[in-house]
């Protein structure tokens, strides 16, 4: 009995060392990833070739308890960048339009407000649109007696030889021309733009106030 007892016990030794080598392997991490290269690395640490790329982290049984992906932590870094820009641009919208919404109560205090207004704003336009169609008229008159000068310089043979001067009042005629054209039209389409200004008021007067 005695000799199976002492068997036993030096059974039990052998056995104490390797339990403690089997629970340090269990606990063991093993890293792993494919690299740019196509093949497959594995490391204790890291290896240099994984660095960069999507890494799993591999328990002693070879089962993946974690994974490690550079490019989505930094999409993510990315994305929450991203989010707190657009963040800051609503904010700084919204404070905007706060602002503006002060003003506009500050500037009318009924829809007549806004209707009156835009009656003096169409008015003033209307204003310098006539303005602008005298001048026209003027610049036609001025053209009108430079082709009568033009008459008197026909040749013959239809030849017109005109003096310097009067080549050059004719064409600063035509310059003064188009400009004013060019001008009445921008003033006959701004009546839109005016229009289109105070309905927008008008809306967002009515809506902030309930105002009809």
């Amino acid at each position: 009995m005695a000799p199976q007892l002492a068997m036993l016990a030096a059974a039990a030794l052998l056995a104490a060392p390797l339990a403690g080598y089997a629970q340090q392997v269990k606990g063991a991490t093993t890293y792993r990833c494919t690299a740019k290269d196509g093949k497959k690395y594995y490391g204790s640490m890291i290896p240099t070739q994984c660095l960069g790329q999507p890494i799993e982290q591999l328990n002693a049984r070879g089962i993946v308890i974690n994974r490690i992906d550079p490019q989505g932590d930094e999409k993510e870094r990315a994305a929450k960048a991203a989010e707190a820009v657009k963040k800051r641009e609503e904010d700084a919208a919204a404070k905007d339009q706060a602002r503006r919404n002060r003003a506009l109560l500050a500037t009318y205090t009924s829809v007549k407000d806004v209707e009156d207004a835009r009656s003096r704003a169409l008015a003033d336009n209307q204003k310098a649109a006539k303005e602008i169609e005298s001048k026209i008229e003027a610049i036609k008159k001025r053209r009108a007696g430079y082709d009568k000068e033009m008459e008197f310089y026909k040749g013959k043979k239809g030849e017109t030889k005109l003096p310097p001067k009067l080549a050059e009042d004719i064409s600063m005629a035509e310059t003064d021309l188009k400009a004013q054209e060019g001008l009445l039209a921008a003033k006959k389409k701004e009546v839109e733009s005016i229009n289109a200004k105070y309905d927008e008021d008008k809306r967002r007067y009515t809506q902030l106030t309930g105002k009809k």
